[in-house]
C-alpha cells in the first residue's frame, strides 16, 4: 500500500471502530471498496498474528474467526470479501449470518465456537448506506490504536506466515445467544412459579427498528412465557424505513412509547441496530434512556454490590450523581464515548475501586458481571429479572429510579463544524468558550470535568448546567442544556448567542 492509500484507510477510523459509506448516493461517494475491504481484513490478520499472538500456520488448530452482520443491505458484500481474504490468509472462519455485535464478542466465549477472534458488520444507527466494521477476541473489543495497526498494516505484503488456505463453516450464532439469556433469566428470577415460563403474566413490546434485534422478542421473551403482541419492526430491513433504530432518537422513543400505550403492555424495549444498546418504556409511557435507563441500572448493581462505583459520560445530571450516593454508590463521570467509560471501569477495578458498572447516556452499558461487554440485550435481562423480583413484591420496575429528581428543561444544540480541521477548530471554539463564560456573573466552569466545558448556573439562570463538547464521531460541537428553573434555558441560549455568532468554522442556525 502507498502511505496516500494508507491515509485513505485511516480516515475510515472510528475511535475503536471501522465506518464508512458502503452504498453509494448522490451525496455520498464509496468508501468501502472491495478491494478496501480486503486491505483491513489482511491488516485485521497481522494484528492477530503479530499484537496477539496467535500462530497462523499451526494445522492442528488453525486460527478461527466468527463473522455475522446486522441487516444493513450492504451486509453481506462486506462479509464475503472478508470471509474470502481470511481463508487466504488460512484463517477459518464461521459465517454467523444475522447476528448482534455482543453475540459476536460470545462467540469467542463458548464453548462450542471456540473462537480466537470475531468481526462484526455493522454502523450501528447510522443510515442505511454506512457500514463498518467491529473486532472483538476473548480479551474483549479492539481499542482505538489496534484499529491504526490494522489501517496501517492492511495489505498483504504484511501477512508473511505460510498460506494455508481457510475453510468455512455456518452457524446459528443467535440461536445459541438466546438460548444463553433464556437460561440467564430462568436461573435470576427465583419467585417464579413456573421456572420455566418466568415471564407468564407479563406483556412486553419489543421494537427492533429493522434491526437485528427482533430475535429478542420470539427467542428470548415469548419463550419465557411473555406477551409480545404489538411488538413492531422485528423484521430485518435494512432500508430502516420506520424509524431511525437509535434509543437516543426522540422519534424511536415516540414510536415505542406509542405502541406500549396502545396495547395497555406493561414494559417497551427498543434496540439499537447491532443491539449493543437499548432502553424502555415502562407502562405509563415514561421513557427510561439516559439518566433515568442509568437510574434504573444503577439500582440493580449497587443493591447487588453496596459502596460499588458506576462509570459514566460526561453529560449526565447532578441529579443522577445524588441518586447514585443516596443509594450508597459513587459515580465517576468520566470521558464520553462506550470503549472510554468501559475502560475507565476496568481500570478502577484494577486500582482497587470496586465498579459494577460503565455506562454512557447513549445506551451503551457494560457490566462487570458480563465481561464488561456494552450488551442492550444482556441489559434487558437484567433489568427483567429485577423487574419479576419487585412484582412478587407488588411493585414495577418504575420504582428503581422514582427517587431521581427530573430537571424542568432540557435541551440540545448542535452546531455542524464547516471547516477541514475537526478537531482543531472544535477546541479552539471550546478554549473560547471558556474565557467567555469565566466573565458571566452566577456562572460558573466545573475544574474537574474532563471533556469539553461544564458550566454550572445560579442565581437569575436557576440551578442548572450545561456541557459544551465535541462529538466523538460526527464533524459537530454539542451543547447540552438541564435546569431546575422553568425559561432557564432560552436565556442561556440568548445569553451564549452572540458568541457563539461571532465563531468562525460552525454553522450556528440551530441555536
Amino acid at each position: 500500500m502507498t502511505s496516500g492509500s494508507t491515509n485513505e484507510l485511516l480516515k475510515l477510523q472510528n475511535g475503536s471502530d471501522i465506518r464508512g459509506i458502503a452504498i453509494e448516493t448522490i451525496e455520498q461517494e464509496l468508501t468501502l471498496h472491495e478491494r478496501t475491504i480486503e486491505c483491513i481484513a489482511y491488516g485485521f490478520a497481522c494484528w492477530l498474528k503479530e499484537k496477539k499472538q496467535l500462530v497462523m500456520d499451526n494445522l492442528e488448530k488453525p486460527v478461527k474467526v466468527a463473522i455475522g452482520q446486522d441487516s444493513r443491505l450492504s451486509g453481506n458484500r462486506i462479509k464475503q470479501v472478508l470471509i474470502e481474504s481470511l481463508n487466504n490468509a488460512g484463517i477459518d472462519v464461521i459465517d454467523v449470518e444475522l447476528a448482534t455485535t455482543p453475540a459476536l464478542f460470545m462467540a469467542t466465549q463458548y464453548e462450542s465456537y471456540a473462537c480466537d477472534a470475531s468481526i462484526m458488520i455493522t454502523a450501528s444507527h447510522l443510515p442505511f448506506q454506512y457500514n463498518g466494521l467491529k473486532f472483538f477476541t476473548a480479551d474483549g473489543g479492539a481499542e482505538h490504536e489496534d484499529i491504526t495497526y490494522m489501517l496501517e498494516n492492511a495489505n498483504w505484503d504484511a501477512v508473511t506466515w505460510e498460506n494455508n488456505q481457510g475453510i468455512i463453516e455456518k452457524k446459528n450464532l443467535l440461536e445459541d445467544y438466546a438460548a444463553d439469556l433464556r437460561q440467564k433469566i430462568q436461573a435470576g428470577i427465583k419467585s417464579a412459579q413456573n421456572p420455566e415460563l418466568p415471564l407468564e403474566g407479563k406483556h412486553i413490546i419489543v421494537d427492533a427498528g429493522n434491526g437485528a434485534g427482533g430475535f429478542f422478542a420470539t427467542e428470548v421473551l415469548e419463550k419465557l412465557g411473555a406477551d409480545i403482541s404489538g411488538s413492531q419492526f422485528l423484521e430485518p430491513d435494512g432500508n430502516f424505513p420506520n424509524h431511525v433504530p437509535n434509543p437516543d432518537n426522540k422519534e424511536a422513543m415516540a414510536s415505542i412509547k406509542a405502541a406500549v400505550l396502545e396495547n395497555h403492555a406493561d414494559m417497551g424495549v427498543i434496540f439499537d441496530t447491532d443491539v449493543d444498546r437499548s432502553a424502555l418504556v415502562d407502562r405509563n409511557g415514561q421513557t427510561v434512556n439516559r439518566n433515568n435507563l442509568i437510574a434504573v441500572i444503577s439500582s440493580i448493581v449497587i443493591n447487588e454490590n453496596p459502596g460499588t462505583t458506576i462509570v459514566t459520560s460526561s453529560a449526565t445530571s447532578e441529579h443522577l450523581k445524588n441518586f447514585i450516593e443516596q443509594l450508597g454508590g459513587h459515580q465517576n463521570r468520566h470521558i464520553t464515548g462506550y470503549r472510554n467509560v468501559i475502560n475507565q471501569a476496568i481500570k478502577l477495578n484494577q486500582e482497587g475501586t470496586h465498579t459494577s458498572l460503565a455506562i454512557e447516556t447513549s445506551g451503551h452499558a457494560a457490566l462487570k458481571e458480563n465481561y464488561f461487554l456494552d450488551d442492550g440485550a444482556y441489559l434487558i435481562a437484567k433489568i427483567l429479572i429485577a423487574d419479576a423480583e419487585l412484582s412478587a413484591e407488588g411493585k414495577e420496575f418504575a420504582s428503581l429510579f422514582e427517587q431521581l429528581k427530573q430537571p424542568v428543561e432540557t435541551d440540545e444544540v448542535r452546531f455542524k463544524i464547516t471547516t477541514d480541521t475537526v478537531q482543531q477548530t472544535g477546541e479552539r471554539v471550546i478554549e473560547s468558550f471558556k474565557e467567555f463564560i469565566a466573565q458571566i456573573p452566577d456562572m460558573e466552569i466545573e475544574l474537574n470535568n474532563l471533556e469539553g466545558v461544564r458550566v454550572n448556573t445560579t442565581g437569575s439562570y436557576g440551578t442548572g448546567w450545561f456541557l459544551l463538547r465535541l462529538s466523538l464521531h460526527e464533524p459537530l460541537l454539542v451543547l447540552y442544556f438541564e435546569s431546575d428553573q422553568e425559561g432557564s434555558i432560552a436565556q442561556l441560549r440568548e445569553e451564549v448567542k452572540d458568541f457563539f455568532d461571532q465563531q468562525e468554522g460552525i454553522d450556528t442556525s440551530k441555536l
